[in-house]
């Protein structure tokens, strides 16, 4: 049987990692491992594009420290947990052809090695070429890190951004709609109407239009990013703009919904320190750091026409 190599699902020869003027072709391999292929790794160190004896022999030295490891004035600087992962990696890339790699975050880790060895004054002469490239690195990797680096330069980062997402939503939006059950307290509605300069009547379900919108800004809107429009999804208005059910019917019990409560409570201590409307963004632009958009706190008079 042929042997079933893992396949790279991001990368490409003509997006390199780019640190300075060094270029290393990387992947993302399909369970997730960054990789940085073996020419690429051994020229970033100022070493032959070629391992000696080929790939061939690379392979057949998985057991033992790469050449670039094996000098016996580096041995006190390397890690068992270094050692661990120099194991080279052959892959399929996302061209189809066969390639060696390592773990992308050795390549930091064998950079150390270097600097230590030079720091403590061991360095041969013929090594000090490969330290300056390893200065170079660090200080490359110090500015990102060599997994944003590599993402960043195949394009995963999309995808991460989209699995974190995932992650997020299925924390907060529950699988099935929760009965209802009062969430915001009268005292949200009390204090938005004084700060407005609108009546408040308790008993009436009327309230302004801007109200709702005021609600999702200042209540769900700082929940994670993606879980407002999620739950707008979820629960789409009719012809008559009005939704089926509550946003907060549709948060989980164990996350989203305690999240809602503690922001609520918040935006009223906020609103119960503040004087006026204009006091109170003042307070929740501090309370909330980061640029509010020009609409967070519309105001006119088509806004404040009241709704059934």
């Amino acid at each position: 049987m042929s042997e079933q190599l893992p396949k790279a699902i991001y990368g490409s020869p003509d997006r390199p990692l780019r640190i300075g003027d060094i270029e290393i072709p990387c992947y993302v391999l399909e369970d997730g491992r960054r990789v940085l292929t073996q020419q690429g790794f051994l020229q970033a160190l100022g070493r032959s594009r070629t391992a000696k004896g080929g790939t061939g022999a690379e392979k057949a030295r998985v057991d033992r420290l790469p050449a670039f490891l094996v000098a016996g004035n580096l041995k006190p600087f390397i890690s068992q947990e270094l050692i661990a992962s120099t194991r080279p990696i052959r892959f399929k890339t996302t061209i189809g052809t066969k390639a060696f790699g390592y773990l992308a975050e050795l390549l930091p880790e064998v950079c150390r090695v270097y600097l230590n060895a030079r720091d403590a004054g061991v360095l041969a002469p013929v090594q000090g070429a490969i330290a300056i490239k390893c200065d170079i690195l660090i200080r490359g990797f110090a500015t990102v890190g060599i997994i944003a680096l590599v993402d960043e330069a195949t394009g995963y980062q999309y995808e991460r951004d989209r699995q974190a997402l995932y992650r997020i939503l299925e924390a907060y939006i529950s699988k099935e709609l929760l009965p209802w059950a009062k969430k915001f307290p009268d005292e949200f509605y009390k204090h938005l109407f004084r700060l407005h300069g609108w009546q408040y009547s308790p008993p009436s379900v009327k309230r302004p239009k801007l109200v709702g919108k005021l609600t999702e800004q200042l209540i769900y809107k700082q929940l994670p990013h993606g879980v407002l429009e999620k739950l707008r999804e979820n629960d789409p208005k009719d012809e008559k703009g009005r939704r089926k059910h509550k946003l907060f019917q549709f948060l989980t019990e164990d996350i989203g919904d305690p999240h809602l409560q503690k922001q609520i409570v918040k935006v009223v201590t906020l609103m119960q320190i503040s004087r006026n409307w204009r006091a109170f963004k003042t307070f929740f632009a501090q309370a909330h750091p980061g640029p509010i958009q020009e609409d967070m706190f519309p105001e006119t008079e088509e806004d404040e026409k009241h709704e059934e």
